[in-house]
């Protein structure tokens, strides 16, 4: 399975409170084939935003979670049809969500790695402007791959 991929991106996403945007990421992530179901990712999602907000600055939030029933990395991308309200270090709403989805273990390290990319693109003005007018999904997906392979 591929960490990032066009069907794991929703465009004009409906979700209106952060708990939908977790669970709707966690159903789309149960459909890939994560190897989860989705209300036991929706768990691991919510359980990490308990111990604190996953939510950034300039329209983004990164939730994660590691899970022992997950196989493959993925990241499933959520963009929003209106803001949600999100905990956020700049107090804004959520324009976009990036939820990470990471195998427990050892095979878990490379959250690490993942996220920190993830935390430098979105502190980026052009990587934010590429995503929020992206009028497909595979702009958002170009612009999140290339920002993992640097």
């Amino acid at each position: 399975m591929a960490l990032l991929d066009n069907d794991h991106v929703i465009l004009d996403c409906a979700a209106t409170t952060r708990d939908e945007a977790l669970d709707l990421a966690a159903q789309k992530a149960a459909e890939l084939g994560v190897g989860a179901d989705a209300s036991t990712l929706a768990e691991a999602l919510k359980a990490r935003e308990a111990e604190g907000s996953t939510g950034m600055m300039g329209g983004f939030a990164i939730p994660h979670c590691k899970c022992a029933e997950v196989a493959d990395p993925c990241i499933v991308v959520l963009r929003f049809a209106e803001p949600v309200e999100w905990e956020t270090m700049d107090k804004a709403p959520v324009k976009v969500a990036v939820a990470l989805f990471i195998p427990d273990g050892e095979r878990g390290t490379e959250h690490l790695r993942i996220l920190s990319k993830l935390a430098v693109m979105v502190s980026d003005a052009n990587f934010c402007s590429s995503v929020f007018d992206a009028a497909e999904a595979s702009r958002v997906v170009d612009a999140i791959n290339a920002g993992l392979e640097q």
